[in-house]
């Protein structure tokens, strides 16, 4: 066994005020510049941006000095129940002992060598920017305490819109339908795209998170789709190619590796891969139109890694083994024809797609020789580590092979400068201080500024036939909002209805919000109802029967589609339609700013609405 101490030195971890130092820099060129150059170290360098170059790391050097163990669990990256490394809560000690056998998160991190951490809110990972900097910080302590010392690639899925872990008072930003939105209607361009992510990555890296699980490169034709939808940026593929590749030079150019996924592309499935296992009916040569385009674009902008569907595609591949698992998709397609070269990560190991055809022990060793290098929160850690082992002791995978996929764990460890600040970075001292500079960049000023100046140009005004919108603060209107209240994807904004009603009555208007239950009955002397409603099904439904006898009322009903876009083809037609694609409240106050005409509607549909609307579609007020 290797003398690990002595090297240490070589081998720390980036400081959190590194990190810090990198995110601001990030964020105060996002604020006073969005649209001009941005750093783009996709692909070349090996330091976070901002940062002074320091001593170049050897990665292939550091792979030869660590034993087997240490390879192997480079390659895993699991979720830890807690929200600190080393004092967790006692309800999550039980879970970490349940699940790992350890009782926190750095001993986690110890016993398995593990190469990266996912934070989750159910994991109790997330409960402000400045625990989660300091959680950051005391994994990266014990993974430059242990072992190889090697530090931790920590990751999120933090796609903003629909999918978001960290919530206030972290900025939270339109998602990828909104963005598509207001690039139709801003003549195509990007550089918001490319605004919101530099912005969202800063204030990821500032909380020590160098790897999000963003963009979403599916192209989005099923509007039944259960699980993509709004994450998707549109249905256009060169539109979505566009949008992907503006992204990734968005977070990387804030230090933070982008993940394209899912790939081959999940846009057009009817089965959600966490409950079961899509099947893809697309031609090889419908791929090759539709699907391609994104991941292309992803992998010519340098993007740092890209995630696997777990979906059954026979047209890629016949065998009906999911993509996770396939090697003519993995390592035929998107590593010969689309020559991408940097780290591919399973989707979460823990879904049903990728659990139905093969057992949890069989299901990381056929991932790896698919040409998967991360293994992504597998249900069982130590029976997915013991496998790996046993292959590679049984000559199944070779040593070689693991050694490629460290090899490009360690190369983008190194390219977002995770090797480059001194030992003394993780002492706590210098961790508290970097903690302390959390503040100075996540949901600063500019950066919620800027938040609500992107989503006033993403909402969509699809139907004004009487011209009702906009409405006159001026004149005092009564308004009554209603609808569905979904959860926040942050746990920490909304109800959607009440924050509608708040800021509408902030603008001049005497709004009230009231449940369904409430509010046909109070619709009468109203100017306006306004109904939020939410992925609403086909055929009868409680949304549908609602609007249809607020439209009984004879008050004017304003429809707000707050989550996919599709709902007013499965509604009534309304006084007045509009589309937000999110139901965070930077969402709803830029809607009811389009409501009021205290902005003008910009945005334009990045998909069709069946039997209504034309992709494309959006209304301006004359």
């Amino acid at each position: 066994m290797p003398n690990h101490a002595s090297r240490r030195t070589l081998l720390t971890v980036a400081a959190v005020a590194a990190v810090t130092a990198a995110g601001a820099s990030a964020a105060v060129g996002s604020a006073r510049d969005p649209d001009g150059p941005a750093p783009d170290d996709s692909r070349p360098g090996d330091r976070a941006p901002g940062r002074s170059p320091a001593p170049r790391v050897r990665p292939r050097e550091t792979m030869e000095r660590m034993s087997l163990a240490e390879l192997v669990g480079q390659l895993f990256v699991s979720r830890a129940y807690g929200h600190a490394a080393t004092e967790p809560d006692s309800e999550d000690v039980a879970l970490n002992q349940k699940a790992f056998g350890v009782r926190t998160p750095a001993e986690l991190v110890a016993r398995y060598h593990l190469g990266g951490v996912v934070y989750f809110g159910w994991a109790h990972n997330t409960r402000s920017p400045r625990q989660i900097a300091e959680l950051s910080a005391g994994l990266q302590r014990a993974a430059a305490d242990s072992g190889a010392g090697v530090p931790l690639l920590l990751s999120i899925d933090q796609e903003h819109g629909a999918v978001a872990r960290v919530g206030r008072p972290a900025t939270l930003l339109p998602g990828a339908m909104a963005l598509g939105a207001l690039a139709l209607g801003t003549a195509g361009s990007t550089a918001e795209a490319r605004r919101a992510a530099r912005i969202a990555g800063s204030e990821l890296a500032a909380m020590g998170i160098r790897h999000n699980y963003a963009p979403v490169a599916d192209v989005n034709v099923d509007p039944a789709n259960p699980v993509i939808g709004v994450r998707s940026f549109g249905a256009d593929p060169q539109a979505v190619a566009a949008l992907v590749a503006a992204q990734v030079r968005g977070y990387q150019g804030a230090g933070v590796a982008a993940t394209a996924k899912h790939f081959p592309g999940h846009g057009d499935t009817g089965t959600d891969s966490h409950v079961g296992l899509p099947l893809m009916t697309h031609t090889r040569e419908r791929w090759e139109e539709l699907d391609e385009p994104p991941f292309r674009a992803a992998v010519e902008a340098g993007v740092d890694v890209v995630m696997t569907a777990h979906i059954v595609f026979p047209a890629l591949d016949p065998s009906g083994d999911p993509a996770t698992l396939s090697r003519p998709i993995v390592t035929g397609i998107l590593r010969e024809r689309l020559g991408f070269r940097g780290v591919v990560v399973t989707d979460a190991l823990d879904m049903a797609g990728v659990r139905q055809k093969y057992g949890d022990d069989r299901v990381p060793v056929l991932a790896l020789k698919a040409g998967c290098d991360q293994l992504l929160n597998p249900p069982d850690l130590g029976l997915a580590v013991r496998s790996v082992l046993a292959a590679v002791e049984s000559g199944e995978l070779t040593r070689a092979r693991i050694e490629e996929s460290v090899l490009r764990i360690l190369e983008l460890k190194a390219r977002r400068g995770l090797f480059d600040a001194p030992a003394r970075a993780v002492e706590p001292a210098r961790a508290s201080e970097a903690v302390n500079a959390v503040d100075a960049v996540v949901g600063i000023p500019a950066h919620l500024a800027a938040a609500g100046e992107i989503a006033d140009r993403t909402t969509t005004l699809l139907a004004n036939p009487v011209g009702l919108l906009p409405l006159d603060p001026a004149d005092r209107p009564l308004l009554l909002v209603t609808g569905t209240d979904p959860v926040s994807p942050t746990g920490t904004t909304g109800p959607p209805t009440a924050v509608l009603a708040r800021e509408l009555s902030a603008l001049g208007c005497r709004a009230t919000a009231l449940p369904p239950a409430r509010a046909v009955a109070a619709a009468p002397g109203n100017a306006a109802v306004l109904v939020c409603t939410y992925n609403v099904p086909e055929g009868a439904s409680p949304q549908r029967e609602l609007v249809t006898n607020l439209l009984a009322t004879g008050v004017p009903v304003v429809l707000v589609a707050i989550r996919n876009p599709y709902d007013p083809a499965r509604l009534p037609a309304c006084a007045a339609e509009l589309a937000t694609y999110t139901w965070t409240d930077v969402e709803l106050r830029a809607a009811a700013r389009v409501v009021t005409g205290t902005v003008r509607p910009v945005g334009r549909l990045p998909v069709p609405v069946p039997g209504r609307y034309p992709l494309g579609h959006g209304l301006a007020y004359g």
